[in-house]
């Protein structure tokens, strides 16, 4: 890896804890069919899978007599309801990483497989959008992750070698994402059970804070 003209970073689970926020918006839907999904397995199911793949996966699962738009429209709204009305915490050290690299210098973009108007109503209320050069989204892509379109797209966007970048991931579809882009990937995933899972990994760590402190050891920034 060249040294870094850009780091790329993924949303949820990343730099804002909404994986729980996910679950219950599902867990919302799927009680009106008297359906309970544990936590734990929802996050090794669900947790970063596009909201189409995830409609389409839950109506088969648990034969929801439900056509997929309305299904998916429902989640959605959900969404935008739950977004514009809570808080939703950062991640451990977030906005530190996001200052450092913006002090060093470095381009910032998003990317991510919520839709723009959900990103745009998240960073509403936590201040963040100041800090990404370019932002794409679920709604600027044809195809989410795990396929590579939106980070190939970011990199485009900001103009930089691939090689010059990092992403930053904390699941197995986003990892794909950056890899398939050809992108350097570090995953953050406090969860070390699943680290297994996410071994195709360039580095793996625990918080963002260590991976900052890995690229200043390698000289990178």
């Amino acid at each position: 890896m060249h040294k870094l003209e850009a780091v790329l970073f993924d949303l949820d689970g990343t730099l804002i804890d909404s994986e729980y926020f996910h679950y219950g918006c599902w867990m919302d839907i799927l009680s009106t069919f008297d359906i309970h999904v544990p936590y734990e397995e929802w996050a090794i199911t669900y947790a970063g899978h596009p909201l189409p793949e995830n409609c389409r996966t839950i109506k088969e699962t648990f034969r929801l007599d439900i056509p997929i738009q309305e299904l998916m429209d429902w989640r959605e709204r959900l969404s935008r309801e739950g977004f514009s009305t809570k808080d939703i915490r950062l991640m451990p050290h977030a906005a530190e990483t996001l200052e450092y690299f913006k002090n060093k210098g470095l381009k910032i973009a998003l990317v991510t497989a919520s839709p723009r108007d959900n990103v745009k109503i998240i960073f509403e209320r936590n201040g963040l959008g100041h800090y990404f050069d370019t932002m794409v989204t679920r709604s600027d892509v044809e195809l989410s992750k795990p396929d590579p379109e939106s980070y190939l797209k970011a990199v485009e966007q900001l103009g930089v070698d691939k090689a010059a970048c990092v992403a930053f991931e904390d699941t197995l579809n986003g990892l794909r994402a950056a890899k398939g882009a050809g992108v350097t990937c570090y995953v953050i995933q406090h969860d070390e059970t699943q680290h297994p899972l996410l071994s195709i990994a360039d580095k793996i760590f625990l918080r963002l804070d260590d991976a900052i402190q890995d690229l200043e050891a390698q000289g990178l920034v």
